[in-house]
């Protein structure tokens, strides 16, 4: 797999180091190769890089401890939540310290007359939501993993419910963080608004754990919708479903969702969720209001959708299928996998605006359809994102090199179109290459000036994020 392989360059622990962490943290602290191996991968293609040791915090003074001791002997520090993340952000590229978040579990506070809560980093999603159940509100966020709210922070995670509710950057009010040296600081209040000083909130929110650890989440919440409706509509070819998705945004129609398959996805998910969807593009919706605004935009989208040469529109009347739908789609990566038993997969995503969504996906498609192995796109197109999940062969070699020229021109021609590299996947190492093309050298100067200032030491997720410096010409 030469394509995915990195060169570990780890540092020199120092006398006594791994010995204070077990005397400090006990059976929490693990240095046993499958839990470290555990932690040196996520859901990337990216053979594992260990990290030295596994610590379990359970508290905030867990996290100030550990950071105190990695910052004062210049050891290398990375935050683990769920292990989701696709692009290589947990990979120990220079060894030290996985700091393992899932212990800090406790919805702090629940502040139902204000639409916010504070909860602990690995709090989920799926366990905040539950926590909410009988107060009549939710969190919307859902990048389809139960994912850690610190992490979904930490890589400015989105999802499925983006193009209604918008992103971890816009539901986030406040965090509490732990610097580079231990120190705390806690961002802002629990106000909608302020024109306090600098926004270091938004600062943190997609640093990846390069900037400081995230212990602490202040979000929104939103009343549960009176009405909710769920329908698949299928089309004809990939340029009509993308086309009524554009018209529909341009409409501004208020969707609360609109997932798009492929007919490959579509095929793969009916195998392995056991559903029997028509084996065409089609576009997943979701409305939510009131009952006479749900039935207005229904109305409206299928005037739209119509006009485009849409073939049918189905709807998942009972809780129990829009539930089943919705797993079916989250579980879409894993769908893809069965279409080439034991393959790796690589996942990729791009994000465009969206006069240049149905371009730029009908470009990919065609570079795709090319490939020497199977592959499935599916997206957030409501927001202009969408994923291609490449399956290749296992023992590496020439597909993993084909799947990274595809990769490269996909972003290349996004950002060629003011898009983006990644539109919620995150940086990580995979996405690394293509941030000085999308950002310029000033703007990676004053990223690399960020970093210096805030962890002089570079000892959090080093090797993550910003790409190498260059020397002097």
């Amino acid at each position: 797999m030469e394509a995915f392989n990195l060169e570990a360059r780890p540092r020199a622990l120092p006398p006594g180091f791994l010995e204070a962490l077990i005397q400090r943290f006990g059976p929490r602290c693990s240095t046993a190769q499958s839990v470290r191996e555990q932690h040196g991968r996520g859901e990337s293609p990216y053979a594992p890089l260990p990290p030295d040791a596994v610590v379990f915090a359970e508290t905030v003074d867990d996290v100030t401890w550990v950071a105190r001791h990695c910052h004062a002997h210049g050891v290398a520090l990375i935050a683990h939540g769920a292990g989701s993340s696709l692009e290589g952000h947990l990979l120990a590229v220079e060894g030290g310290v996985s700091l393992d978040l899932t212990g800090l579990n406790k919805v702090t506070a629940v502040h139902a007359e204000d639409l916010c809560a504070t909860v602990e980093a690995g709090v989920t999603r799926e366990q905040l939501n539950d926590e909410l159940r009988h107060t009549g509100l939710f969190f919307p966020i859902d990048p389809g993993a139960n994912a850690t709210l610190g992490g979904m922070a930490a890589t400015r995670a989105s999802g499925t419910n983006a193009v209604r509710y918008g992103t971890m950057r816009e539901n986030v009010l406040a965090l509490k963080v732990v610097l580079a040296d231990g120190r705390v600081i806690r961002t802002a209040g629990r106000a909608r608004k302020s024109s306090a000083g600098y926004d270091l909130t938004h600062l943190f929110i997609g640093s990846e754990g390069t900037l400081g650890i995230i212990v602490e989440v202040t979000l929104r919440l939103y009343p549960r919708p009176q009405a909710l409706s769920v329908a698949v509509c299928n089309f004809p070819d990939l340029e009509a479903a993308v086309d009524s998705v554009v018209e529909i945004i341009q409409t501004s129609i208020p969707v609360a969702r609109v997932e798009f398959m492929d007919v490959q996805a579509v095929r793969a998910t009916n195998r392995y969720s056991h559903l029997e969807l028509r084996e065409t593009p089609l576009l997943l919706f979701e409305f939510h209001g009131s009952p006479a605004g749900v039935r207005e935009q229904v109305e409206a989208v299928q005037r739209i959708v119509a006009e485009h040469g849409a073939l049918d529109f189905q709807w998942a009347e009972q809780a129990q299928e829009r539930e089943r739908l919705w797993a079916a789609r989250h579980k879409a990566y894993f769908a893809a996998l069965q279409l080439r038993p034991g393959c790796r997969a690589t996942s990729t995503d791009v994000c465009v605006p969206i006069s240049r969504l149905a371009e730029c996906v009908r470009e990919t498609a065609r570079d795709l359809d090319g490939a020497s192995f199977p592959y499935t796109m599916l997206g957030h197109v409501g927001d202009g994102n969408f994923h291609v999940v490449m399956m290749l062969d296992a023992a590496g070699g020439k597909e993993w090199i084909e799947a990274e020229a595809l990769n490269r021109r996909m972003v290349e021609r996004a950002i060629a179109m003011d898009g983006t590299c990644t539109g919620e996947h995150g940086v990580g190492v995979h996405k690394q290459a293509f941030m000085r093309a999308e950002h310029g050298e000033a703007v990676l100067e004053v990223m690399q000036a960020l970093k210096a200032a805030l962890d002089p030491r570079n000892i959090l997720n080093p090797g993550k994020v910003l790409p190498p410096q260059r020397g002097p010409m």
